[in-house]
């Protein structure tokens, strides 16, 4: 006769090491059972959307499990993942953010100037240039690139937020820059 685990009784320490060194389902359904409503209501906060909200905690669950075996936590496993939905969240505001300063600025220049459509059209090439290159970014780098160009965060208020050094921030910026710089000289290279 089998004993089924009562994984309700469990720590999170204890689930989260029976779903991360031993691919446990079971345990990694409980911890998604006891943090699934709370982390959508954090989200829904900021995000003013209920299914924005619930997709970005669907996506830390599923990249959690996907990456089970590779974690290592620092601190409580309730810690590491309010961290990872603060870091969607604002991976997801910036974006909203930066969309829609792209779409307000774009439309402004266009109106403000008596440019003709080839010129508008090769301005809007060289932004989504620049936005795809900003995409192959790692995931970080494009939030630190983001909140700093988009949202006007100071490298300072940028660490903080994330939890990371001023060097790490002056890292991932310059990267970013780096990378978008790349990319223009390659389109302008088509262009011409």
């Amino acid at each position: 006769m089998v004993i089924r685990r009562n994984y309700e009784h469990d720590t999170d320490k204890v689930l989260f090491d029976l779903f991360n060194k031993k691919d446990d389902s079971e345990a990694y359904t409980e911890l998604f059972n006891r943090y699934w409503e709370k982390l959508i209501f954090i989200a829904v906060q900021r995000l003013e959307s209920e299914e924005e909200a619930e997709e970005i905690v669907q996506e830390v669950f599923i990249r959690l499990w996907e990456r089970r075996g590779k974690i290592e936590l620092k601190n409580s496993f309730h810690t590491y993942i309010a961290s990872c939905i603060k870091y969607e969240i604002y991976s997801k505001l910036a974006s909203k953010q930066k969309e829609l300063h792209l779409n307000l600025e774009s439309a402004a220049l266009f109106a403000s100037s008596g440019n003709t459509t080839e010129e508008w059209l090769n301005f809007h090439q060289v932004r989504q240039a620049i936005e795809e290159s900003v995409k192959t970014l790692p995931e970080k780098c494009q939030l630190v690139f983001n909140l700093s160009r988009n949202e006007g965060y100071s490298q300072k208020q940028i660490a903080s937020e994330l939890n990371i050094s001023t060097k790490t921030v002056e890292s991932h910026i310059s990267k970013a820059l780096r990378t978008i710089k790349l990319s223009i000289q390659n389109f302008l290279f088509t262009l011409f």
